[in-house]
């Protein structure tokens, strides 16, 4: 399995994207500051994820939410998380 998740920063509000073949590895990396992208964002909480069976869906996934109309996507299926986390989207 592949996997498509989505992480948010307690300490500047940012979201990041991101895809893995193996999550819970991945997660460690992230939270032990091992990933240059997220290591001056911690603490960071995991807010979402998809699972597929193709790595190269997932890749596309990944890339769709990264863009305008994905974005566009999360603010509309993941509302209630972002009101929890108090993630300003708009």
């Amino acid at each position: 399995m592949y996997y498509v998740y989505i992480l948010l920063s307690k300490k500047d509000g940012k979201l990041y994207i991101g895809s893995s073949p193996d999550l819970k590895k991945r997660l460690e990396k992230h939270e032990r500051g091992f990933v240059l992208a997220t290591k001056n964002r911690l603490p960071i909480t995991l807010i979402h994820y998809e699972s597929f069976y193709s790595e190269r869906d997932a890749r596309r996934r990944e890339i769709f939410l990264k863009g305008g109309k994905g974005h566009d996507e999360l603010k509309i299926q993941l509302q209630d998380c972002f009101k929890k986390f108090k993630y300003k989207y708009f």
